[in-house]
């Protein structure tokens, strides 16, 4: 454990690559999942949509897909023999950040829609009655929701933050291009190279923590 400290305080330019690196791909597939999927799951939470129940559907299939599942779509996707095989991304960090897209969004589309949906109706007919706009109205109903959006947003960066297997099979870990925190675990603790590993999951649970209750913060914040 000690050992492992040190690694941490030694600032050693290969540790703190791996770290950014996490965070970049990490924290680009939360933004773009965010921006998209908050909107999105109020839309459908607020809408009588014949076809709701079906996307439901598809948002709680996607929720519960096995991010090695989604590794290989996208590694298929990516290859040279596949349809997006000309962007050149395999092996890469944006092949990285799409898995994770692809993980992180269900989850933030479909916690949101069903956060939406257990806020009160009657909060609508009074914004209503206020004379709000539609925007306004799905402000409102957003920041009354705002624990369960942020809980969506939470799940979402906990769920991709800590998964290996996607990102494993698009980025290759590839020493100093693709290699991120989770994959770099697993790297060395197969090389028994266990100091390093607990180090960097450490540091892990560490962003996690961090991540998290500026999150938290930010929902005080929205709520004041």
């Amino acid at each position: 454990m000690l050992h492992a400290i040190n690694l941490i305080l030694s600032f050693d330019p290969a540790l703190y690559e791996i770290i950014w690196l996490s965070l970049g791909v990490t924290g680009l597939a939360l933004l773009l999942s965010t921006l998209v999927g908050v909107p999105l799951g109020a839309a459908l939470g607020l809408s009588r949509l014949r076809a709701r129940g079906f996307i439901t559907a598809l948002l709680y299939t996607g929720m519960g897909l096995p991010p090695v599942v989604v590794g290989l779509f996208v590694y298929l996707m990516l290859s040279r023999s596949g349809p997006l095989g000309l962007l050149g991304w395999l092996f890469t960090p944006s092949a990285m950040v799409a898995a994770q897209i692809i993980i992180a969004f269900p989850l933030v589309a479909g916690l949101t829609m069903t956060a939406v949906q257990g806020v009160d109706p009657a909060l609508r007919l009074q914004v209503r009655a206020l004379g709000a706009t539609r925007a306004q109205e799905v402000w409102a109903v957003l920041r009354e929701a705002r624990i369960g959006v942020i809980a969506a947003i939470v799940a979402a960066f906990g769920g991709i933050i800590s998964e290996v297997g996607a990102v494993m099979l698009v980025g290759g870990n590839i020493e100093g291009k693709t290699r991120v925190l989770t994959t770099a675990i697993v790297l060395n603790t197969r090389t028994g190279d266990f100091d390093l590993a607990l180090a960097l999951g450490i540091i892990l649970l560490a962003l996690a923590f961090v991540a998290n209750a500026a999150l938290l913060r930010l929902q005080h914040r929205i709520g004041e």
